[in-house]
């Protein structure tokens, strides 16, 4: 069984793949529904889809593709776009998701790292609870540190695997 796009993809194979890949994804800690609308962007050649086509190929209820789109957008793992003429929205995955999405996270870290300060001070750093909590901070400030050169040296990876974008 083909697809109604004209790839001449086996819709039946890509559902499998959407829902294996999805299961991964949960098991790595994201929801089921965020899991599945990601997997299905992220396997149409677009790499775009509206809310019906997402409630269509996943068999799930506008709702649930609105939350989970939702979702996805706060962890920048999807942008929406107006379809130009049309007041339907389309929810995008791009090439570069997975590291927007971990860029994302530096922020995250950064928060992080001023709260555990705040935590070595308030527990005294000659404590038990103090150490540990050095500990944490120097663990998020040597990964933040990484993540800055990991980054560097993936834009320099992509643009040399898939050209400038």
């Amino acid at each position: 069984m083909t697809d109604s796009t004209g790839t001449g993809r086996d819709a039946e194979a890509v559902s499998r793949f959407v829902e294996s890949f999805a299961a991964q994804l949960v098991e790595a800690g994201l929801a089921r529904m965020p899991a599945r609308v990601f997997a299905a962007l992220l396997s149409s050649d677009e790499g775009a889809m509206t809310s019906a086509e997402l409630g269509e190929q996943l068999r799930i209820s506008p709702a649930a593709v609105s939350g989970a789109v939702r979702y996805l957008a706060q962890q920048h793992m999807v942008s929406r776009e107006r379809e130009p003429g049309s007041r339907r929205e389309r929810y995008r995955v791009h090439g570069n998701q997975w590291y927007e999405a971990l860029t994302n996270r530096e922020a995250v870290i950064k928060r992080w790292e001023g709260a555990l300060r705040e935590g070595v001070i308030s527990l005294g750093a000659g404590t038990p609870a103090g150490r540990r909590m050095a500990e944490t901070l120097a663990f998020f400030e040597f990964v933040e540190a990484e993540i800055v050169g990991m980054m560097e040296r993936w834009r320099v990876h992509r643009a040399q695997t898939f050209g400038p974008e």
